[in-house]
């Protein structure tokens, strides 16, 4: 039998006051959690489970109620998501209930919004997703490579990171439409992905996170990139899971 390992944690880092992240895997969400070790769940592979982050925005009332209603909605229909359209269905109707949420113009809620990012693995294909800049990588022999598909706008010269985004779910007075990034790839035992928030990647060089995810194994390795990220100031809240598929 297949099954995946999924070592995660979630952090407010060392400015914020709260933590606006939130985390699925399979029915289990953290929202609005403090964790400083890395908690490991296990799954047999069959129906399609999910993993994935949720970042709400900061700047915007109601972060943190935005990216748990996402969470807490991924979770609950995450057994029916399989094939592509289910996921853009589901991140479709994610925005609308952002929105709805929100309580419209002249609501204290109106413009909270979050970002999304993840995975859905089945026993042989695994379906990775995004709409905003949180981010999905792939362990690959030649490197982490990034496989979500960040909205951001052009970088300016000499930055490598930047705190905007082209779209998200929710985050405006009036509705707006989302035009989820999902695409579809083959599972292979051994396969390990990193699922994460800008908190994680704005302080820390891909090159960093490439040379944890190499040196350590997942419980492991989701501390130390925690780490990192707390070592390099903690700017921004820090949410992140690592996943690795095997064979019993």
């Amino acid at each position: 039998m297949r099954y995946a390992a999924v070592s995660a944690l979630s952090h407010p880092g060392l400015l914020r006051e709260r933590n606006e992240d939130s985390l699925v895997i399979g029915p289990w969400t953290l929202c609005a959690t403090v964790t400083e070790s890395s908690q490991t769940l296990v799954f047999p592979l069959g129906t399609p489970l999910v993993v994935a982050v949720a970042d709400g925005l900061g700047g915007q009332p109601g972060g943190d109620v935005a990216s748990a209603l996402v969470a807490r909605r991924m979770a609950s229909i995450g057994p029916a998501l399989s094939g592509e359209d289910a996921v853009r269905d589901a991140l479709n109707a994610c925005n609308r209930a952002v929105y709805e949420a929100g309580g419209g113009e002249g609501g204290d809620l109106a413009t909270m919004g979050t970002t999304v990012a993840g995975i859905v693995v089945q026993p042989d294909s695994l379906t990775v997703f995004n709409v905003g800049d949180s981010r999905v990588f792939a362990a690959a022999p030649d490197g982490l490579r990034q496989v979500s598909v960040d909205d951001s706008p052009p970088l300016e010269q000499g930055r490598h990171t930047t705190h905007l985004v082209t779209q998200c779910l929710g985050g405006t007075l009036a509705y707006r439409a989302v035009h989820p990034h999902v695409t579809t790839v083959p599972l292979s035992a051994g396969d390990r992905y990193l699922i994460c928030t800008d908190g994680l990647t704005d302080p820390v060089p891909q090159h960093v996170l490439d040379e944890v995810i190499r040196e350590h194994d997942d419980g492991r390795a989701a501390f130390e990139l925690w780490k990192a990220a707390i070592a390099a100031a903690g700017p921004d809240n820090v949410t992140l899971a690592v996943v690795r598929v095997a064979d019993t």
